[in-house]
This record gives C-alpha cells, sequence and structure tokens, in this order.
C-alpha cells in the first residue's frame, strides 16, 4: 500500500536543492525529512513502517521521512536504499516524490546547501574511482552499477566539445571536465539540478557549462558540439520522444552521439524508467537514423552512432 492521499498531495512546486533549511531537516511543502538518532524513540507519533535506514511517518497530507544516515553514508546508492526500502515495496512511490525525498535526505545529513552537495558529490565520486580499481556486485548499489558505464563512456568520448544530454546530477559531466582536452556542457530539463550542478562544478574548480532544456529542443545551433552523450536516458522517455531526442544529438553533433540504455526484464518504476530495450530494438533505433552506428554490450546496450 501506498501513504494515503500522497499523490493528491503533489504540487507542481520545483525543488530547490539548495534553498536555506534548518540543521538537520528539510522541508518543502510535499514532503519533511529529519535526521534522528539511530533507532531514536517513535516521538511523536508511530511511523507507518521502519526500515533499516528509514522511518516514514504521514502528517496530513505530507509525507515525513526520519532517516539515520551519517555523512560518510551520504552518496548516490541512497537513490537504491530509497527504492529498496521504501519505493519497491510500495510505501511511497512517484519520480517527484523520489526525487524530494532524496533531496531531503541529502540536505538533513550535513548542514549547510554547498557542504551537504559537496559532501554528496566528493562520496559518489570517489566510490566511482573506487569501484573502478575494484568491481564489485551491483546488486545494492546503484555507483557500482553506474562505474562501468561511466568507464565505457570516457573511452568512447574523444576530447573535444562534448553536450551531455539529461545530466541529472552530472557525475558524468564532472568526470569528462576532470580530463585534459574537453569542452563540457551539461543539460537537464530541471533548472535546480543544473543550478546545483553548476555550483558544484565551481567549488570543484572546473569549467563546466550548463544548459535547462529538453533534450529533444536544445537551444543550440547544428553541429555545436563533436560528441553528444545520451547515456541511460531513454528509458525515461516514450518510443516517439526518445527518437527525437536521438535525431536531436545527431542535429547537435559534429563527430558522434553516444547513447547507453540499461537491458531491464521490465521498467525500474522508482528511477522514472517507461520502457525497456533489446538488443535488437537498440539496434533498429539505430537503422531508423540512416547514420553509420554500431552496437554493443557492456552493463547494458551502447548504441554509437557516426553524425558525419
Amino acid at each position: 500500500m501506498s501513504v494515503p492521499g500522497l499523490r493528491a498531495a503533489v504540487a507542481a512546486r520545483r525543488i530547490d536543492p539548495v534553498a536555506p533549511h534548518p540543521s538537520g531537516r528539510y522541508a518543502d511543502g510535499v514532503v519533511r525529512v529529519v535526521r534522528e538518532e539511530p533507532r531514536g524513540a517513535d516521538t511523536p507519533s508511530s511511523p507507518i513502517v521502519r526500515t533499516e535506514h528509514f522511518s516514514l511517518r504521514r502528517r496530513g497530507r505530507r509525507v515525513e521521512l526520519g532517516h539515520w544516515l551519517r555523512p560518510d553514508q551520504l552518496d548516490n546508492d541512497l537513490a537504491g536504499l530509497l527504492a529498496e526500502e521504501l519505493f519497491a515495496p510500495g510505501w511511497l512511490s512517484g519520480s517527484d516524490i523520489f526525487e524530494r525525498v532524496f533531496t531531503g535526505v541529502v540536505r538533513s545529513c550535513v548542514d549547510g546547501a554547498l557542504p551537504a552537495w559537496t559532501t554528496f558529490y566528493d562520496n559518489t565520486l570517489a566510490r566511482v574511482r573506487q569501484a573502478w580499481r575494484a568491481p564489485a556486485p551491483a546488486d545494492h548499489s546503484s555507483i557500482a552499477g553506474f562505474a562501468p558505464v561511466y568507464g565505457r563512456t570516457l573511452e568512447l568520448v574523444a576530447p573535444g566539445a562534448v553536450l551531455d544530454l539529461g545530466s541529472c546530477f552530472g557525475f558524468l559531466p564532472l568526470l569528462l571536465a576532470g580530463r585534459p582536452g574537453y569542452t563540457v556542457t551539461a543539460s537537464d530539463l530541471s533548472p535546480g539540478t543544473m543550478r546545483l550542478l553548476a555550483t558544484v562544478a565551481k567549488a570543484r574548480g572546473l569549467a563546466l557549462s550548463t544548459l535547462t532544456c529538453d533534450a529533444a529542443r536544445v537551444p543550440l545551433p547544428d553541429g555545436s558540439v563533436d560528441t553528444v552523450t545520451v547515456i541511460h536516458v531513454l528509458e525515461h522517455l516514450e518510443p516517439g520522444h526518445g527518437d527525437t531526442v536521438v535525431r536531436e544529438a545527431l542535429r547537435l553533433a559534429r563527430r558522434r552521439v553516444v547513447v547507453a540504455v540499461p537491458y531491464e526484464d521490465e521498467p525500474t518504476a522508482a528511477y522514472g524508467h517507461v520502457r525497456c530495450f533489446t538488443p535488437a530494438q537498440l539496434a533498429e533505433l539505430g537503422r531508423r537514423t540512416g547514420h553509420r552506428c554500431f552496437v554493443d554490450a557492456h552493463h547494458g546496450g551502447w548504441l554509437v552512432l557516426h553524425a558525419d
């Protein structure tokens, strides 16, 4: 069962990941997240459910989530914890709620917006590099699952101007921007996430541009960049929208477009996936573009399109 009235409570309010919040808590009108002592008393009301890392309550139409994560535990594996403990069992649902409680846990785990997000990014990128050195099973770790995807992308993207579509938190653009010879632009539909990424990149001393836009309608001229990356984006889009994104990527790229998708038995709703791919479907997507391409597999499917 999901929290009653949850969907009705979701307002069309944008998430501001760097808005001021009191120490140890986050609230945005839809959700409230509080840092608690581990296994503390259930006050002022008993939870709907208590898991290994979270305690879920309801206040009217607002979701209230307690957690006891330490700063050293704050990284992108939070996505897997939320999905496994709260969303997969059906206690919470919807990508909007997922994004809000994710932001709330980050902001309540470390005091101050920039310190909280810097901790999150630093821990995640350090663990990506650790996974490159010593690969680990990806069953319960989104970082372990994505590390080989990032590594493969870095192998396929040559130095030059790169545009990343659907960047989300922007771990890949940050990894690219840290390499010599790359000029990187990250893009995403969420203005708050792009503001956050620009702030974090500046704090890390990286030259990284950001762009807020739909990946199907990018406000840049034809042939603006050498390479366009579309990494784990298409599974979030209906087929027609996804095809438009690929055509847009080909319009923007002078050399190549690199597409990656997960291979799943069914879409992972907690992460906002709405479709699955097979190798044959990925190859057909490439064939429909009329461009030279190749498809292979490495922790999911890869489609590389030659734009010239």
